[in-house]
């Protein structure tokens, strides 16, 4: 490219720099036709896989990893700076202006010294600024989040107004409660009862492990690899006795499915 200069080591100014060319006049044809809607998923997908290099404690992969959210960041803002809304300095100076304003225990004169104060006062701060009552908090919560992170963050901020058990124990008793409601909507075959009581059932599961101290989304990402391993066990078993799985009967495979555990 013409003006371009190569380097050993870029910084991000020069990714502003390399985006603004690929988006440029004489840029990638790709690029050029990006909007926020077309990289909406990649974006979120990009920020997965950092999320996945964390889970993996893998540095060399993280460093890659944040790299593409970085470019996503750079290029959203950059789409912007041609609109002449904002540009990536406004994005830095208003998260600046957010992160002193709403740490004055390191910024100015308050005095905090247990993360859950921290947390506390985060919270004020932010519901004073927008002068939110308790449901705007709920509703603050995105839509877009991953099912059981969402339910989380909204009993979690439902239990500041005082809506909550006292105990996990309660909440394990509200949860048997609407594995009931569940179990007769089936005995009715209504359709749109059973999708309602196995969606309370599905909520309540999150509240007794919010309440247990654990992330709902953690605990069904680790079954999710758990059935996979004893899938593959199951299926390893199979062929070594020289069956498809498909061939087996539900006892077969059930069987095979206690071995593996």
């Amino acid at each position: 490219m013409n003006g371009f200069e190569f380097k050993e080591r870029y910084t991000v100014d020069d990714l502003r720099l390399i985006v603004k060319a690929l988006r440029g006049e004489n840029g990638c044809p790709w690029d050029k036709v990006q909007t926020h809607a077309t990289l909406r998923k990649d974006f979120i997908e990009e920020v997965y896989e950092a999320v996945e290099a964390i889970d993996c404690e893998s540095p060399e992969m993280l460093r890659e990893e944040l790299g593409d959210v970085l470019l996503q960041v750079v290029f959203h803002a950059d789409i912007e700076e041609d609109e002449g809304r904002f540009n990536l300095d406004d994005v830095a100076d208003e998260v600046c202006k957010k992160l002193v304003e709403r740490h004055p225990h390191v910024f100015g004169e308050l005095k905090l010294n247990t993360p859950d104060e921290v947390l506390k006062s985060w919270d004020s701060i932010k519901k004073e600024k927008k002068n939110q009552t308790y449901t705007d908090t709920l509703n603050a919560v995105p839509k877009v989040f991953p099912a059981l992170m969402r339910s989380q963050k909204l009993q979690k901020r439902a239990s500041r107004a005082g809506m909550d058990f006292e105990s996990e124990a309660q909440a394990f008793e509200s949860l048997k409660s609407e594995v009931a409601e569940a179990e007769n909507a089936l005995a009715s075959k209504d359709v749109n009862a059973i999708a309602e009581e196995l969606g309370d059932v599905l909520f309540s599961c999150v509240n007794v492990a919010r309440l247990s101290g654990l992330d709902a989304e953690e605990l069904l990402t680790a079954s999710c690899e758990k059935f996979i391993g004893r899938f593959a066990a199951v299926e390893d078993m199979a062929r070594q006795n020289g069956k498809d799985m498909t061939s087996l009967s539900i006892d077969g495979l059930d069987s095979y499915w206690k071995k593996a555990k």
